[in-house]
């Protein structure tokens, strides 16, 4: 265990959410100009005839709207840790258009590193009638409910291409609240939460390592707070690993859930809004959801992770049990 925050997080970015409910400046507008932009960086790109890999920031040139993005980067390090971007008009566009757009975007503020074993660099989210409980399924493979957590990766965004016929409602918390309240309200529970815990890796570890990784929950590092909470993968590694959490875990875990349900912010997904966390300082769910019967009109987002130079929160002990800044590592091909 490494050295204890004693002090409040300050500024912007510990944040609760009854606040911003009633403040929509978290929100970024696309202007027309921005769209413009936009329409002439994926035309370049359709003219040249590139793949998502081949396309670069020099590739997708932004003269305006790539200002904002620095921006909006800034804000995801410095700032609240989310930013919501709307005005995307998506119906004019096909999914590769958008896709096209979406990883263009994603250029300007990271790279784009493997999410699943499959190496995608660009995910699609969407229920594909699985079970969470499976070996090797994750969670934005099912329409359930997603408990809190953080994606293995410097920053996530998603982009709505069809919104669910009903629910799936995104939910975010600031965990740098979180660990305010935490000091305020039950400063006992603090030093529980920088052990180290066994985190399940679902099936996609690193040929020839267990299939647990071991994180605390927050880690303080180089005079960052960072906080990597997913207490479903916890739970999981439990079964796997047969070592269960002691009681005192238990309770600091029932108290930061009490937490999030008290602090959250709920924001509704609509065709073409894009959002982007921070991982370090932002814990996300998702609603359950119900699907539209017809397959053109099922909900589908598209998922980014990106990793951000100079981003990184976590210490080279951690870093070294699981790597955020590679993603998913990539599964070797079956020999026959």
């Amino acid at each position: 265990m490494g050295t204890i925050l004693t002090e409040p997080v300050g500024r912007s970015i510990a944040w609760k959410g009854s606040e911003l409910a009633q403040d929509d400046s978290w929100l970024h507008l696309l202007s027309s100009h921005a769209v413009v932009e936009l329409d002439a960086a994926l035309h370049a790109v359709e003219r040249r005839g590139l793949s998502l890999i081949e396309i670069t920031r020099e590739a997708f040139p932004l003269p305006g709207f790539g200002n904002e993005l620095k921006k909006i980067s800034e804000e995801l390090e410095y700032g609240r840790g989310f930013v919501q971007i709307k005005g995307l008009p998506i119906e004019r566009y096909t999914l590769q258009q958008a896709k096209v757009i979406y990883w263009g975007i994603g250029t300007y503020l990271g790279k784009a590193v493997s999410q699943n074993a499959k190496g995608d660099l660009l995910g699609d989210v969407r229920d594909e009638g699985l079970d969470i409980r499976a070996a090797g399924v994750r969670g934005y493979q099912t329409r359930t409910t997603s408990p809190f957590h953080v994606d293995e990766t410097d920053v996530v965004g998603l982009l709505c291409w069809r919104p669910a016929k009903s629910g799936g409602e995104s939910l975010i918390v600031s965990s740098m609240a979180l660990y305010n309240e935490l000091l305020k309200r039950y400063p006992w529970y603090v030093g529980a939460l920088y052990n180290r815990f066994n985190y399940d890796w679902r099936s996609e570890q690193p040929k020839g390592r267990p299939p647990i990784y071991r994180w605390p929950v927050f880690e303080y590092y180089e005079g960052k707070l960072s906080c990597r909470y997913s207490r479903r993968m916890i739970e999981f590694a439990q079964k796997t690993t047969g070592v269960a959490l002691s009681e005192i875990e238990k309770e600091a875990f029932d108290i930061m859930d009490g937490l999030i349900d008290e602090m959250q912010l709920k924001i509704n997904f609509e065709p073409g809004d894009m959002q982007f966390l921070n991982n370090y300082v932002i814990l996300h769910s998702r609603t359950a959801f119900e699907d539209d019967p017809e397959p053109d009109r099922k909900r589908h987002l598209l998922r980014l992770w990106l990793t951000v130079p100079d981003c990184s929160r976590l210490s080279p002990e951690t870093l070294r049990e699981r790597d955020v800044r590679l993603g998913v590592p990539v599964a070797e091909p079956a020999m026959d």
